[in-house]
């Protein structure tokens, strides 16, 4: 079975929003004199152009569009990148294509806009139904926009789900517990709850440096994750990665491609892309600044400033922490096949009986404990130092079309 067999799915990264949060570390960026939008589809569509060009033909399972602030774009600029990746490769009949928004730029007019461009899927960045937290979180929106938002995207797509953030300063399980009903009486089918994380060289790592932020300690960390693991299930709602929640057949199909290592182009501004080329899995990223990025694309084609052909043991790691935040767990026979190695049987049985990771019964997947899933790195450094090799070959090409 080829590495490509998770699918192929296209990454637009939109770098621009109306204002920095102080906890983000995405490649977002202000510009309060405005941009060029034409320069700047012009530039995705031919990073799309140079991209297929070096792939080939692909099948396109899943379109996301992510930033910085993608709903600040014009529903032109996206129907021209959708209409770009259909011309280029063959796009599922049944792909989601994902937009991300944030409450304060979202109209019925815009979003009808994209809708008829071709998204059928919205996630809304809402990330807190109180407003102090939102002003606290460098927010713009209010809670009652952010709720017409949810109406707005309810009315207007298939899908849609919504952003939120907890284990923040001063939080108290009962106050999450309040805060997550409350969300979840107006989730649809997929709910995405994050922990607040202090990113390096933000403005909350500085607070947080000073003392002047502090995050809950790790016990009540997990008391707030373990709540939310059992409020999410009681509403049908249960966890398929670590941070997402959705019903039945509602995951994300963006982020199960993702999760399980599927091959991604990275298009934009500081994209990261996993491309198949040859025999060969590469690692890409493009140039961060956007108008350096657009000017690389103009002279060159493309934006890309690295690119790393991986080692089957980089991509085994990978394909490992990827999988294990999975509920579903990763397969250790397709482990085998991608990247010609797998875990001794010793070190999965000692991590089984620590409690961290469990087997899947009549399969031959692996995943990671409630408890586990605070420590994937420590496990997947454990399985990695135990890798035994087969003699398979450890590449195969990407099937065609």
């Amino acid at each position: 079975m080829p590495a490509s067999d998770a699918g192929f799915g296209v990454y637009v990264h939109w770098p621009f929003c109306a204002q920095k949060c102080p906890y983000c570390d995405f490649n977002s960026h202000v510009r309060f004199g405005g941009i060029d939008e034409d320069r700047f589809r012009a530039a995705f569509l031919r990073e799309l152009e140079h991209t297929a060009e070096r792939l080939g033909k692909r099948r396109v399972a899943s379109i996301f569009f992510g930033g910085g602030t993608p709903s600040l774009m014009q529903p032109e600029t996206v129907a021209a990148i959708l209409d770009k990746i259909a011309a280029l490769w063959s796009v599922d009949p049944g792909a989601e294509i994902t937009l991300e928004a944030n409450p304060g730029s979202v109209e019925a007019g815009r979003f009808r806009g994209y809708r008829a461009a071709g998204v059928n899927r919205v996630s809304l960045g809402v990330q807190s139904l109180r407003d102090d937290i939102l002003k606290s979180l460098g927010r713009i929106h209010s809670v009652a926009e952010a709720k017409a938002a949810i109406e707005i995207a309810r009315s207007t797509f298939d899908r849609f789900s919504f952003d939120l953030i907890y284990a923040r300063p001063g939080q108290t399980v009962a106050a999450w517990r309040e805060e997550l009903r409350e969300a979840l009486a107006i989730a649809g089918q997929h709910l995405s709850l994050y922990q607040l994380t202090i990113e390096p060289d933000t403005p909350f790592a500085a607070l947080h440096a000073a003392g002047k932020l502090v995050v809950p300690e790790e016990d009540l960390a997990l008391a707030l994750y373990d709540a939310t693991q059992e409020m999410t299930a009681a509403a049908g709602l249960p966890a398929y990665e670590i941070s997402n929640h959705a019903a039945s057949d509602e995951e994300s199909g963006h982020n199960l491609l993702y999760w399980r290592y599927g091959e991604y182009a990275g298009i934009g501004p500081g994209a990261h892309g996993r491309l198949l080329l040859g025999r060969a899995r590469h690692a890409t990223s493009t140039e961060r600044n956007p108008e350096a990025w657009a000017g690389r694309v103009e002279t060159h084609g493309h934006g890309i400033i690295e690119e790393t052909p991986l080692a089957a043991a980089e991509e085994a790691d990978e394909m490992l922490l990827m999988g294990l935040r999975l509920g579903e767990g990763v397969d250790l026979d397709r482990l085998e096949r991608v990247c010609g190695a797998r875990p001794s049987v010793a070190a999965v049985a000692e991590l089984t009986q620590r409690g961290l990771i469990e087997a899947i019964p009549a399969t031959s997947r692996i995943r990671a404990t409630g408890s586990g899933r605070f420590i994937l790195n420590e496990i997947v450094l454990r399985l990695a130092m135990s890798f035994t090799r087969s003699r398979l070959p450890l590449r195969l090409p990407p099937a065609a079309e």
